[in-house]
């Protein structure tokens, strides 16, 4: 019997699949942010902008995240092989889509079952994208592939059609629990609502009131029901049906209450076809379900965007920025003030700037050194309350809150002058310890009163790190001290010892306990290989054909080797 075949997007190099290190990750005080003073009880300090490669970013976060971002928006570079200046933007197809596959899965499961994932993307790789979303989020939780038209005029010099407008693909974690937020009603939307009664409709009480301006909408549904289709008598005497195809939006008995109510509307000689009556004073608290085309209009342009960086970086603007109002469009519908949202692609730091005002706490990673003369100075301002450009006047930003800036740490593992894998000489004892209690999936969290809980699984089991060979009579000790109800994972350079002995401890050695786990010394899985090889080659690592490493140029010897003495 033949394997169940499946519908899929296939591509040279799809089954390569990199091995990444879970990073930890290291605030730079001189770098993170804050206000001088609290502006409001709602200001939030916690958000992070994280500096370096956003696959192993995404990796980093993936223990302390999964499951709790409301909201991902992406603006990736769109491999049009324009050659950004901040971008490497040529990719070949086939790189793209796995580099774009290996952070869409993380991004997976970092969303909260409530949760989007909006990537904006132009005609050039959107419809190969769609399915590769399909494949990872399942096609059942597409939402919408929205347009937003970002020129407001042509381009009179394009070759063939002018390009005016890019591709939003939206999708859900769980499509039946996501449901978006309806935007705020704008002074154009209400202007619809012109008429007006003098009496509108009965109180309890039998007394007649007046609901306000409304406007007449159309009293049919395409959704044909034997209950719809009825007879309705106008107030002249006319007899009226509904169209060939359609039926009546409400059953008969709903129709004479609603008719009796004022709410059904027969023209002013009382002859015309009904329609029902929508008052302003009953939906303007509802809002506007949000639409998939977003006019320049409504969320701004390319040239919008560009003018807003320049007030950040007027020597070297960001060529592709968007604009404030999209994000602030994209939070609007996905979230809600404290919700957190991520953007691994920052950019400019047009995401964590709307977030910010707007009360999301936020997650950025950049990789750019525009990080450091782009997204700082703008977040400052924005903090300061001096970035009054934007969406600050509609949301009314007074400044406030702060952010840490981290950077990634350096591969735990190194090699050393004989080709041995070491501990990263850069590594002190707290960051081994908070390194090892993420690869083995602890959380790092140090006690105060045991030397030997330097992370915990559960709350009977934890993990104590050490650069130390220990003895029969140390580790004697430490089980003793562990008792019988706890367990703990001794992670250490070696030890002398039958470990069957102690009954509540697992002992390994670094590193050999954890060589198999990742790719190490890999700092680079950006966009930035320009051609596909036509036969990869043989290689001990696959990952290697098709992404560039940066080689690390410290080849010094770390702290120890896997073969450094101890029990095996």
């Amino acid at each position: 019997m033949s394997k169940k075949q499946k519908l899929e997007l296939t591509w040279i190099g799809k089954e390569v699949r990199p091995k990444l290190e879970p990073r930890i990750l290291l605030e730079d005080p001189t770098k993170s942010y804050h206000a001088k003073h609290r502006v409001s009880e709602n200001d939030i300090f916690d958000n992070r902008l994280i500096f370096g490669d956003n696959l192993l970013a995404l990796k980093a976060l993936e223990q302390e995240f999964t499951g709790k971002v409301k909201c991902v928006f992406i603006d990736p570079p769109y491999n049009t092989g324009s050659a950004f200046t901040h971008y490497d933007d040529g990719v070949e197809h086939s790189i793209w889509l796995s580099l774009m596959r290996d952070r869409l899965e993380i991004i997976r499961r970092l969303l909260s079952d409530d949760g989007s994932l909006w990537v904006t993307i132009d005609d050039n790789e959107a419809h190969y994208l769609k399915v590769l979303c399909d494949e990872i989020f399942g096609r059942a939780n597409f939402i919408v592939n929205g347009v937003w038209i970002k020129k407001s005029a042509p381009q009179n010099d394009a070759k063939y059609i002018s390009d005016t407008h890019d591709h939003i693909l939206v999708y859900a974690a769980k499509k039946e629990i996501w449901r978006p937020n309806k935007l705020r009603r704008t002074d154009e939307q209400n202007s619809i609502y012109k008429n007006s009664d003098q009496y509108d409709g009965i109180d309890k009480n039998g007394n007649w009131y007046g609901r306000g301006p409304w406007y007449a909408d159309n009293l049919t549904v395409k959704t044909v029901s034997q209950s719809g289709i009825y007879e309705i008598k106008t107030p002249s005497g006319r007899v009226t049906l509904p169209p060939d195809g359609r039926a009546w939006a409400y059953s008969e008995n709903r129709l004479l209450e609603m008719i009796a109510d004022n709410r059904i509307w027969f023209g002013k000689d009382g002859s015309n076809k009904p329609t029902v009556k929508r008052f302003l004073s009953e939906v303007g608290e509802k809002g506007v379900v949000p639409k998939s085309v977003w006019d320049y209009q409504e969320v701004g342009e390319n040239r919008n965007a560009r003018q807003e960086v320049l007030k950040f970086n007027s020597q070297d603007p960001f060529a592709t920025p968007k604009p404030e109002k999209f994000i602030e469009r994209v939070l609007s519908i996905a979230t809600n003030e404290n919700d957190i949202v991520l953007d691994s692609f920052a950019g400019s730091g047009t995401t964590g700037a709307v977030a910010h005002k707007m009360g999301r706490r936020w997650i950025m990673v950049e990789l750019g050194e525009h990080c450091h003369t782009h997204i700082i100075p703008r977040l400052q301002k924005v903090i300061d309350g001096e970035d009054q450009g934007g969406v600050s006047q509609a949301v009314n930003w007074k400044g406030g809150g702060g952010f840490r800036y981290y950077s990634l740490a350096p591969s735990l593992l190194q090699q050393d002058q004989w080709g041995q894998w070491v501990i990263n000489k850069e590594y002190n004892a707290d960051m081994l310890a908070a390194a090892i209690c993420k690869l083995e999936g602890f959380t790092f969290q140090p006690s105060t009163k045991h030397y030997w809980q330097h992370g915990f699984s559960t709350e009977n089991d934890f993990i104590y790190v050490t650069t130390q060979t220990l003895t029969a009579d140390q580790l004697q000790a430490l089980s003793e001290e562990v008792g019988p109800n706890r367990t703990l994972l001794v992670c250490c350079a070696a030890f002398r010892a039958d470990e069957s002995r102690f009954s509540n401890l697992t002992i390994k050695k670094i590193p050999k306990m954890v060589l198999s786990k990742c790719e190490w010394g890999h700092d680079d899985y950006s966009l930035n290989v320009q051609n596909l090889p036509q036969a990869p080659e043989e290689v001990s690592n696959p990952a290697s054909v098709t992404r560039t490493v940066k080689k690390q140029n410290n080849q010094q010897t770390g702290l120890f080797g896997e073969d450094d003495g101890g029990a095996a």
